[in-house]
């Protein structure tokens, strides 16, 4: 996307979420171009996916519900329990649909942003780990560390996330995506694979 059409999209964001949520999408879009310039990654794709990474995020539960219904998108049991783990996948779909959004790569980061998923692209990555420690996240245990991780080891810091979530998740008893685990799984493999090579 051109600069006017990022200046667009943002203007978009402003009149379809509140100010602490603008804010944060703001602050991921500006992380993940950071990432993006430190690891060799289109900055402008960063941004779009970034900026459009919460698309969906202030629609009631049944509304995205409906949207991945009736547009045939796959619902574990876990989303049906929890639909606002939906946001991800159809903010993919609105920001193809609504937002015109072409590039398939952008549209999985989107996807992805919350669970993950195995063998993510480095876009994927970068919004993910954006989304997890932008400046206005304050709560995450090893928030400081994952942060430092990010600029030089990308992988272990999603792996580090993925840690963190699961415990957070498992300690206070809320709804785990099976894509979490796996990625999880995924990841840990992968490093400890490399690490004993």
């Amino acid at each position: 996307m051109k600069p006017s059409e990022l200046s667009k999209l943002r203007k978009e964001m402003s009149k379809i979420q509140d100010s602490k949520r603008y804010e944060h999408t703001l602050a991921v879009a500006y992380t993940a171009a950071n990432l993006a310039a430190c690891y060799g990654e289109n900055v402008n794709h960063a941004m779009t996916a970034g900026m459009l990474h919460d698309c969906a995020k202030c629609l009631p539960e049944e509304k995205l519900l409906s949207i991945c219904e009736k547009r045939h998108i796959q619902i574990s049991r876990e989303e049906y329990k929890k639909p606002s783990l939906l946001h991800a996948k159809a903010g993919s779909y609105l920001a193809g649909k609504k937002y015109h959004v072409s590039d398939q790569d952008i549209l999985n980061a989107i996807h992805n942003h919350t669970t993950g998923r195995p063998g993510m692209s480095l876009l994927e990555k970068i919004i993910f780990v954006a989304d997890y420690m932008e400046p206005g996240r304050r709560q995450a245990p090893r928030l400081e560390q994952i942060r430092r991780t990010a600029f030089v080891d990308l992988d272990r810091a999603v792996l580090l996330i993925l840690e963190d979530t699961l415990n957070y998740l498992q300690d206070s008893g809320s709804v785990i995506e099976k894509t979490t685990r796996d990625t999880y799984q995924y990841y840990r493999e992968m490093l400890d694979g490399n690490s004993e090579s």
